[in-house]
């Protein structure tokens, strides 16, 4: 009987599972789409990435080893928003950041960092 019980709750939980991958596109997704909308950083011309704090350990060193181009647009995006709080504005609405125009830059570059911090770790202690 309690085998019954757990696998039952076993195959509830997995079907909860598929119905929220499958509603990434749905419900969930258009929740995530007015999260982030609703958030206001968009509305100041920022990226998700550009919120990364740089004190957390590895992102200076990610931000260091950005292109120039894209760290001087980083910079820009944040001097602006802070310009723009301090007036307590927001950019005109085809300024604002969109899905489209909030991409992933600085991730890709932190799990490099992360990896290399976490292989000179290793090779430390073997010594």
């Amino acid at each position: 009987f309690l085998i019954k019980q757990r696998d039952k709750k076993r195959t509830g939980t997995m079907a909860l599972r598929q119905t929220l991958k499958l509603s990434d596109s749905g419900l969930m997704g258009a929740l995530g789409k007015w999260a982030r909308n609703a958030s206001g950083y968009r509305q100041l011309g920022l990226c998700a990435e550009d919120l990364i704090q740089e004190e957390l350990p590895g992102v200076e060193e990610a931000i260091s080893r950005l292109p120039e181009e894209v760290r001087t647009q980083r910079y820009f995006r944040l001097r602006r928003a802070f310009q723009l709080s301090i007036k307590k504005d927001v950019l005109p609405k085809a300024e604002w950041t969109t899905d489209d125009t909030d991409t992933k830059y600085l991730t890709p570059m932190v799990d490099v960092v992360m990896k290399e911090l976490k292989d000179k770790e290793e090779f430390d202690y073997k010594l």
